[in-house]
């Protein structure tokens, strides 16, 4: 068997964030900025590659992911309390829903708007302990659990053709693929297994050849797997804990990557917690918009 192919370029830090937990990238394709979040220090962050000009505002409590919305001032977050309206500049919130309300201890972790219209996310136990968590699909009237039993879960994305669903069990090391239709879900079979060594599966993108890019935590990279769960490529980052990428750019071609600070030694992984971007001529899919 041939080794993977290495990825010919290494990310370069986009912006030096220092997040304690970064998560959730996301590109708007509208108004070319990238976003991403901070969970552990409440914050959501924002990028504009075209002028260099980076910020980001406080939240009130830890947050997890962000959707898009009609209105590019307005995003959808998904707080520990439940799913949001954001305002991006003002900061002021309205609840939505909260899918959990009897497990204080849990909170929302990621999530991805899919083709069916609906917004998909995960929860999760706070303290990584108990696989409390669940996956849900919310179409702005109807809440629906999909699966639960999971301590920490991450993704969902989908294939393409919008017919393929990706959730990671992170604590299990384990990506499972399922079938989905009209917000159903099929069982679910693996998709990829981590082995002994490579760390843990935390947050991915699919590209548009049905590529699904998994980021390590633990082990400095993104790998870049084949529909058929083969490793197509690695993608070293230099920082160990690699937690979320989106494609954004003018060509959605660029791959940003989220990573974490929390847990590491400043002077042995400086670049911890910052915002990564490299160029890797597959172009991603693009980011889709909540109308719920």
């Amino acid at each position: 068997m041939s080794s993977p192919l290495i990825h010919p370029h290494i990310p370069h830090v986009a912006v030096a964030s220092a997040c304690v937990l970064g998560e959730g990238t996301l590109w708007d394709h509208r108004t070319g900025t990238v976003y991403w979040v901070d969970i552990k220090n409440p914050g959501i962050w924002h990028y504009e590659p075209k002028t260099g000009k980076h910020d980001r505002v406080d939240a009130r409590e830890p947050v997890g992911f962000l959707a898009l919305t009609p209105d590019t001032d307005m995003v959808i977050a998904g707080f520990k309390s439940g799913l949001h309206r954001f305002h991006l500049w003002g900061g002021q919130i309205q609840p939505i829903v909260n899918p959990e309300p009897d497990k204080p201890g849990n909170r929302l972790n990621d999530g991805h708007v899919f083709p069916d219209g609906g917004l998909y996310f995960g929860t999760m136990d706070d303290s990584e302990k108990s696989p409390t968590g669940a996956f849900w699909r919310w179409d702005g009237k109807k809440l629906t659990c999909l699966r639960e039993g999971i301590t920490i879960t991450n993704g969902p994305a989908f294939s393409p053709d919008g017919r393929t669903l990706y959730a990671t069990d992170t604590l299990g090391r384990t990506v499972y693929a399922h079938d989905l239709n009209d917000g159903t879900l099929g069982p679910a079979r693996v998709f990829v297994r981590f082995e002994e060594g490579w760390g843990y599966p935390d947050g991915m993108s699919v590209d548009e050849e049905g590529h699904v890019w998994i980021c390590h935590w633990g082990d400095s990279r993104v790998t870049r797997f084949r529909p058929d769960g083969s490793i197509e490529r690695i993608l070293p980052v230099p920082t160990a804990q690699v937690t979320k990428c989106a494609f954004g750019g003018p060509d959605l071609t660029t791959l940003y990557i989220t990573t974490a600070a929390i847990g590491r030694d400043a002077t042995i992984d400086p670049m911890a917690g910052h915002l990564f971007a490299v160029e890797t001529g597959i172009r991603g899919l693009p980011a889709l918009i909540f109308h719920g």
